[in-house]
């Protein structure tokens, strides 16, 4: 690793000079760790690794664009990688956070739809009727009334904390109690 960067230092520092025989090279011999490196990036990412070619081309035109902004002191390979991974992630930023999966491939080990269970509001009322009166509250405040956490904890005198926690008692609770109806 450490022979190919310093041998693609020299090409590049040969490139500056104006040798177009070392750029040439520079740029075939860089091609495929690149290649390799947005597939594996498109991968982790979750992506078709379908994309890499263009990736890889877009890291290609901006070291020759912005090739004068390389440090001729500095090694040609963190510079090289710096702009393949900002190129990578601009291309991920741009595709958006689909991950794509060939739904034939599951077809036969979906399950079908749920039957969805419903309760009734008088059910529902029935079973808040039952709960603690501070889980009550807090479940009417946050659930019925829409207010927020902030606001349900003033209104009743308590810490956000509190109001969570009653909060997560009291729909856990009510589901228990809906569920054994």
């Amino acid at each position: 690793m450490r022979g190919r960067e310093d041998e693609w230092t020299g090409l590049m520092r040969s490139a500056m000079a104006g040798d177009d025989a070392a750029y040439h090279r520079l740029l075939k011999a860089v091609t495929p760790v690149l290649r390799a490196a947005a597939r594996r990036g498109l991968a982790r990412a979750g992506q078709p690794p379908d994309q890499a070619e263009d990736i890889v081309q877009e890291i290609l035109l901006a070291v020759h664009l912005k090739r004068h902004t390389w440090d001729s002191e500095a090694p040609f390979a963190p510079w090289l990688f710096a702009i393949g991974r900002n190129k990578l992630i601009d291309a991920l930023r741009r595709r958006g956070r689909r991950v794509f999966v060939n739904i034939d491939d599951f077809a036969e080990t979906l399950p079908g739809e749920a039957p969805q269970e419903t309760a009734s509001a008088g059910e529902v009322a029935a079973q808040l009727g039952t709960l603690p009166q501070r889980q009550r509250d807090v479940l009417q405040s946050i659930a019925v009334e829409a207010a927020s956490i902030k606001d349900t904890a003033t209104k009743l005198s308590m810490s956000e904390g509190a109001v969570r926690v009653a909060l997560h008692r009291g729909l856990a609770a009510l589901t228990a109690k809906l569920r054994d109806h």
